[in-house]
């Protein structure tokens, strides 16, 4: 498993806009993906919904995990969404 921690910097957290663009990014991977608040149970990188309901807001530090081939590549590429300003 291959994971990235980031503090998000978006003044709006991880919802809305960056969280759709989190999600459809996770989405065109084939891998499974989840992402973490903190120290928090992980949940689907793939599900709106799911991301939604970690309540990131600007400045927690969020974990995104991911398994198998290219996920260095999808990892740099979620965390640099999320640590979008």
């Amino acid at each position: 498993m291959t994971q990235r921690q980031v503090t998000v910097e978006a003044e709006v957290g991880l919802h809305a806009r960056p969280a759709a663009t989190f999600v459809q990014t996770a989405a065109k991977a084939p891998l499974d993906i989840t992402i973490a608040k903190g120290s928090g149970k992980p949940v689907n990188a793939k599900s709106i919904l799911s991301v939604l309901s970690l309540d990131v807001r600007k400045g927690d530090i969020v974990v995104i995990a991911a398994e198998g081939d290219g996920a260095d590549e999808i990892l740099d590429r979620l965390a640099e969404i999320a640590s979008a300003p």
